[in-house]
């Protein structure tokens, strides 16, 4: 596969990423990924998530901001983890946390101040279901989760639904979801009288 080499600026620190075909955006950052970067910027002594993280732009440049140690990533295609690993070591963080699983499903930390989405377009609903579901309890009181979508209905009901309230901010034609985790259970299993999710 023809191997890229991107140069960019996100968050205001100099990147450079390997991508090639079959990885997502792998000529140009994606639009998406910057509309959501500019809504919800990580923060120096933020503990985040960046769940799909492909070849690692959310996640590099949040651990350059936040120190690698704060930062996890994981992605289920294992050339993405692999280049997330790659692309990590050529930005000076090569202790970020790389996971290559489902979702949260290789992932062991919990408690992050912030967990970025930015859900496959082209997948079924299950996919992102699990993921604002899942993120939910990984997040710590005042944790938020922010998701980037092309269209936003389906996405904000079930933030709504699972989080009690979600911000939709509309940045060069993308949704940005932002919801707050602001009581210990899902208020969907608090109205419907079952027992609160565990940690998953």
């Amino acid at each position: 596969m023809e191997q890229r080499l991107i140069r960019t600026e996100v968050l205001g620190t100099a990147l450079e990423l390997e991508a090639h075909d079959g990885l997502f955006s792998p000529r140009h950052i994606d639009r998406g990924t910057l509309a959501m970067l500019s809504v919800a910027p990580p923060e120096p002594g933020m503990r985040v998530m960046d769940l799909g993280c492909g070849y690692g732009v959310v996640g590099i440049a949040a651990a350059r901001r936040c120190g690698a140690e704060n930062v996890w990533m994981s992605d289920a295609d294992p050339a993405a983890a692999e280049a997330a690993r790659r692309n990590a070591a050529r930005n000076g963080v090569p202790g970020v946390h790389i996971a290559c699983g489902d979702g949260f499903d290789a992932v062991d930390a919990a408690g992050f101040d912030l967990i970025l989405v930015n859900p496959p377009y082209q997948s079924d609903f299950a996919v992102a279901k699990r993921f604002i579901e899942k993120g939910f309890n990984r997040l710590k009181l005042g944790g938020r989760m922010a998701v980037v979508v092309k269209r936003g209905t389906w996405y904000r009901n079930k933030m709504r639904a699972v989080f009690g309230g979600v911000r939709d901010f509309e940045v060069d034609g993308y949704h940005v979801l932002v919801s707050e985790r602001r009581s210990e259970s899902s208020p969907r299993f608090l109205k419907n009288g079952r027992h609160p999710l565990k940690k998953t």
